[in-house]
Formats: structure tokens, C-alpha cells, sequence
């Protein structure tokens, strides 16, 4: 059996993953995501968006192909960031959840970005109490922690050895992973 992960193990992280720290079945609140979307929040640009109603469209994607995707490829996201919107100094986001037939105690979201393995920016996001049954709306604007004009470049020039963590926990309990 292996060890319970703890609010403490994640903010202790200082590179990714290298696989997920909970499986599906620990969503035992049934919470599901519908949409979420990431603003400029000066200019109200969309930077980012992903949503159950509108899917990304996939690729020439055959039955073979589909029947090798491992269970685990709906809970990673691709970015794929501008330079400028790695020069941002406030972004706001959106994230429109449902909640299934349990109360969620205190949910809470704890991001960790990288680059080449070490981490470059970190978020701890609390929504609280969530009702049963409900279908939740969380809208958020925040400052983003100034990056190196020199990881920048990195950043640009090397923009799949950026990965990302996020965790999400009801109470004191790790119940989402996603990449």
C-alpha cells in the first residue's frame, strides 16, 4: 500500500512528477470539470480555453489510435504559451466545476509549474465548502511572479521542458492529479 500524499508533500515538490500521485477512483466527490479559461486581464485577450461543450479538435485520430491511449490521457493538459503571456503581470481565470452527491470539505487546488525540472511558479488556491449536487463557478485575478528575462528565452525556445502539477485535495485528502 503506499503512503497517503499531504498538503505538505506538494508544497514540498521542487520538480514534477513523474506519475500521478492518486488514481481516478480517489474523486470520490464525483467533481467534474466543465470549463476553465485563462484572460490577460487588462486587455480581457484569451489566452486559454477548454471546455466540455466546444473539445479541442483531434487529429487524425483512428480507432487503433484511440484503443492505445492510456487511461490517464484526459488528465493532461497541453499550454502552449506566447511569449508575451509568459510576460504577463495579472491574469484572471474561470473555472466552472460540478460537485456530485457528496459535500466537498474545504477543496483546494495547489499548482506547480516547472521548467526543466525545477519550479519556476507556484499557486495554492482554496474554494472552500462546496455543496452537493452543485455546479460551481470560480473566477479568480491574480499577479504572476515576474520570470527571468533569461528563462523567458529558455522558455520559448524550449517549450515542452515545461510541465506542470496540479493537485487537488477535499479536507486533508489528495483526491485529483492532473499533468
Amino acid at each position: 500500500m503506499s503512503r497517503r500524499v499531504t498538503i505538505d508533500d506538494v508544497l514540498a515538490l521542487e520538480e514534477p512528477t513523474e506519475r500521478f500521485l492518486c488514481p481516478l477512483e480517489a474523486n470520490t466527490y464525483g467533481i467534474d470539470f466543465l470549463s476553465f479559461t485563462i484572460s490577460d486581464y487588462e486587455t480581457k485577450r484569451l489566452i486559454f480555453e477548454v471546455n466540455r461543450d466546444n473539445p479541442p479538435q483531434m487529429m487524425d485520430v483512428t480507432p487503433a489510435d484511440l484503443a492505445r491511449m492510456d487511461i490517464d490521457a484526459h488528465r493532461r493538459i497541453k499550454y502552449d504559451f506566447s511569449e508575451d503571456v509568459l510576460r504577463l503581470p495579472t491574469i484572471s481565470t474561470s473555472l466552472t466545476f460540478a460537485v456530485g452527491p457528496r459535500e466537498v470539505p474545504d477543496f483546494r487546488m495547489i499548482e506547480r509549474h516547472y521548467f526543466r525540472d525545477r519550479l519556476v511558479k507556484s499557486f495554492d488556491f482554496r474554494f472552500g465548502f462546496c455543496i452537493p449536487n452543485s455546479t460551481n463557478n470560480w473566477d479568480a485575478v491574480y499577479s504572476v511572479p515576474a520570470l527571468d528575462e533569461d528563462l523567458i528565452t529558455e522558455m520559448v525556445a524550449s517549450p515542452y521542458e515545461t510541465r506542470s502539477d496540479s493537485f487537488y485535495f477535499a479536507g486533508e485528502d489528495l483526491i485529483m492529479h492532473n499533468k
